[in-house]
């Protein structure tokens, strides 16, 4: 039997991490030795956001709260990695925290990541926009600053932003003081 009509037979020609019966292939779950066991069957969608991260749907991946479940060591591997790349989304960080995989396995998730991705936090102003250390941003509302004594007015352009280790938050200069802005009250400035 091939490693692909045995993952067919595994899964019930489904997705294993989505459940999509559309456009399945297999995918080896890296370091692989190319056996089922670690390979998992994969619709085209999960394999095009695996392979490419800047186009994940952190929706798409919300599938992960029954896959992470499985009982197959390669599910779980993929699944955990996901998580974790998406943990600035908020919602994965609580899934990862209830997520429990055996020593060897955790061992395998954690060879197959890469170490830039793990503590890459992403910002994004109101409309979902990355932003990225220098860009320029527009507040979309009247701020009070507290201890400053002003009020920053909605349209305030901030130039040059700076990044901080909270995605929510970003710091810039506003009438001559240095603030923290919340990244939801801000827009990324063309």
């Amino acid at each position: 039997m091939s490693i692909e009509q045995a993952l067919h037979e595994r899964s019930g020609s489904k997705c294993e991490l989505c459940g999509s019966e559309e456009n399945l292939s297999v995918y080896d779950v890296a370091p692989s030795d190319g056996s089922a066991d670690q390979a998992i069957l994969i619709c085209e969608t999960c394999h095009q956001q695996i392979e490419n991260p800047e186009q994940a749907d952190p929706n798409h991946w919300r599938c992960l709260n029954d896959s992470m479940w499985s009982p197959v060591p390669a599910v779980q591997v993929m699944a955990y990695r996901m998580l974790n790349r998406l943990r600035s989304e908020g919602w994965p960080q609580d899934l990862l925290d209830m997520m429990y995989l055996e020593d060897d396995v955790r061992a395998w998730a954690e060879a197959g990541m890469s170490n830039d991705n793990e503590d890459t936090v992403v910002h994004r102003d109101s409309n979902g926009n990355i932003l990225q250390e220098g860009d320029n941003v527009t507040l979309i509302k009247d701020l009070d600053v507290k201890g400053a004594g002003f009020t920053a007015k909605r349209g305030t352009m901030v130039r040059g932003i700076h990044l901080t280790d909270n995605p929510e938050h970003i710091e810039g200069k506003v009438n001559g003081v240095q603030i923290v802005l919340v990244t939801a009250y801000l827009k990324k400035a063309n």
